[in-house]
């Protein structure tokens, strides 16, 4: 028999409930795409996973050009960042820290031989993030590596 551990939601999580919704995504300036003029859009879900135990983060990308990806969010009640676990159709498993904090949502991974990093401004209305991710083969030059819009759709 299954027990219900999530009776009430993650207090630990408290603080994304802003992110929870349906979003719309626009990568642009992508140095992975054939021409970095192009974009690509694509549609985000987050939610809330076993009643608010976890988050959850879905991606999927129309045209393809990036790829589908999950996005399991965590936190360990003792620390301010959180922990995101990734996995997307190319098979690629990775894992992040996560900051969120006054309209500011980060994510980062140091990895020998690549690096990311992810900077998000909310906007004051909650409904539009602006942020880019960047790389780094070195952990100590970093390159651009592409912008993403989200516009919230409910």
């Amino acid at each position: 028999m299954k027990k219900n551990v999530s009776q009430n939601p993650n207090p630990a999580l408290q603080d994304l409930e802003i992110l929870v919704g349906d979003w719309k995504m626009e990568l642009s300036n992508a140095s992975f795409l054939p021409h970095s003029s192009d974009t690509v859009t694509g549609h985000v879900s987050i939610k809330w996973l076993e009643e608010g135990a976890f988050l959850v983060m879905y991606m999927g990308s129309q045209p393809r050009g990036t790829p589908d990806a999950i996005w399991l969010i965590g936190r360990d009640e003792s620390t301010t960042n959180y922990v995101v676990l990734y996995y997307d159709n190319r098979k690629v498993s990775r894992v992040y820290e996560m900051s969120f904090s006054d309209g500011t949502w980060k994510m980062w991974r140091n990895s020998p031989g690549f690096s990311q990093r992810f900077e998000g401004k909310l906007s004051e209305d909650g409904n539009t993030i602006t942020a880019h991710w960047q790389n780094s083969s070195d952990g100590s030059t970093w390159e651009h590596d592409f912008d993403v819009t989200y516009a919230k759709l409910r």
